[in-house]
């Protein structure tokens, strides 16, 4: 651990059941920062990417989830990892900075010199230590994680535009009706502890404007009601864009992967792409084509050490598992069996020459013999992937095809 001036906090915003919706029918089986993407958590990649930032003190996980959801994972991470990682709950919606400043004594507590928040909802390389490093040469109060992507998809999030020999932010605005820039907001950031008097000040001037309102004014009273409350601040509108342009913020641009998880089939793209960078991180996670169990393995492909896969299996044509196959524990993969662009989670069974393909397969589900469960594989689609929610049942010889269900028991040809 070096000296307190150097010590980095680390804060990931996870959200809540409310936040989740989009998420269904996963999310209402486990809260979404905990649901499994190459093997673990979704939250546990943010938080293995924050481990590597020099003399890290913390870690804090802010949302709206009860206590008791977070509290078992929690323990086991910060067992793991060996660094403190801590829940905290929010009482009511703060906004995204709101929530920041809400427990800004206790990320203070350890007097880190930057704070680096991420969204949970986020996936890519995470280049934390780099990124640190560049924040400290900029000089300002905080850095932006950028990307580019098509001028099409831009508006979908908050675009940016930055001078581009210094990095310095000069424009920002969220979701435009009109192209402004292919550069966005990866929703990933790094502040000095001034955020906080920013955020405060945005505090002070909503107080102030309330205070100048005559309450026997209609039109007063008309813009009371449309007004946020005075501790609702937003990161992107409240904090960016206002400060944009001033030598406070600056871009730090990835040139790697980078995708917003909303939508259950983007959790299966991203869950490809992790396993993928496995392949330059973590090796050992990755089952290989000589594994124990001898199973054909084609591809980047997690099997949980307490899977049972059948040494016929094969996770590609004609009997195949992989490629961006994901097998949770105690799950339990017959003889014969595809397995393609798939996450399987606990205590599923799937039954001899059964294929699953573009799909998402819930807890205790069963599929059985000859039977297909297939998605199209467009990930950006509300029916892109197939899911079975949690103890779904498909009889033998069955096709399931293009289906989003919170249960299935299928009996009969789809």
């Amino acid at each position: 651990m070096g000296s307190s001036e150097e010590r980095v906090v680390a804060v990931i915003m996870v959200g809540g059941p409310t936040k989740g919706t989009r998420f269904r029918p996963l999310s209402l089986n486990i809260p979404k920062p905990l649901f499994p993407l190459a093997g673990q958590p979704m939250v546990h990649h943010l938080i293995s990417a924050c481990r590597r930032i020099p003399n890290l003190a913390q870690i804090f996980l802010i949302g709206f989830y009860e206590e008791k959801e977070f509290a078992l994972y929690v323990s086991s991470i910060s067992n793991e990892l060996r660094v403190p990682v801590r829940y905290l709950r929010e009482d009511k919606p703060h906004g995204s900075a709101g929530g920041l400043y809400n427990f800004r004594d206790y990320i203070m507590e350890d007097n880190p010199s930057h704070v680096v928040l991420l969204n949970c909802d986020v996936c890519c390389s995470f280049p934390l230590p780099e990124m640190l490093e560049a924040h400290k040469g900029y000089g300002g109060m905080g850095t932006l994680l950028v990307i580019k992507v098509s001028a099409e998809a831009a508006n979908q999030f908050g675009e940016l535009v930055a001078d581009p020999v210094t990095n310095e932010l000069l424009h920002y605005t969220e979701k435009p009706e009109t192209f402004v820039s292919d550069l966005i907001n990866c929703g990933v950031y790094i502040f000095t502890p001034n955020i906080f008097t920013a955020i405060e000040d945005v505090f002070m001037q909503r107080k102030d404007r309330a205070n100048l309102r005559r309450a026997t004014s209609f039109e007063a009273l008309q813009s009371a009601a449309k007004a946020l409350p005075p501790d609702y601040v937003r990161l992107d509108q409240d904090i960016l864009s206002p400060l944009a342009g001033k030598k406070e913020l600056y871009t730090y641009e990835t040139l790697d992967f980078w995708e917003q998880i909303k939508t259950p089939g983007m959790s299966l793209k991203c869950s490809g792409l992790y396993l993928s960078q496995f392949r330059h991180t973590s090796p050992q996670l990755l089952a290989a084509g000589d594994d124990a169990r001898s199973a054909t393995v084609i591809g980047d492909v997690y099997i949980h050490p307490s899977a049972k896969v059948h040494p016929s299996a094969k996770l590609w044509i004609p009997e195949q598992i992989g490629p961006n196959v994901s097998i949770s524990a105690n799950a339990r993969i017959g003889a014969g069996v595809r397995l393609i662009s798939c996450i399987i989670l606990d205590d599923v069974e799937i039954k001899e020459n059964a294929v699953v393909i573009h799909a998402i397969i819930g807890w205790k589900s069963s599929i059985g013999k000859w039977s297909r469960v297939q998605g199209e594989g467009d990930y950006n689609a509300k029916l892109g992937i197939t899911i079975l929610g949690e103890a779904g049942s498909v009889e033998d010889e069955v096709v399931v095809y293009h289906c989003i269900s919170e249960q299935i028991e299928a009996e009969h040809g789809l």
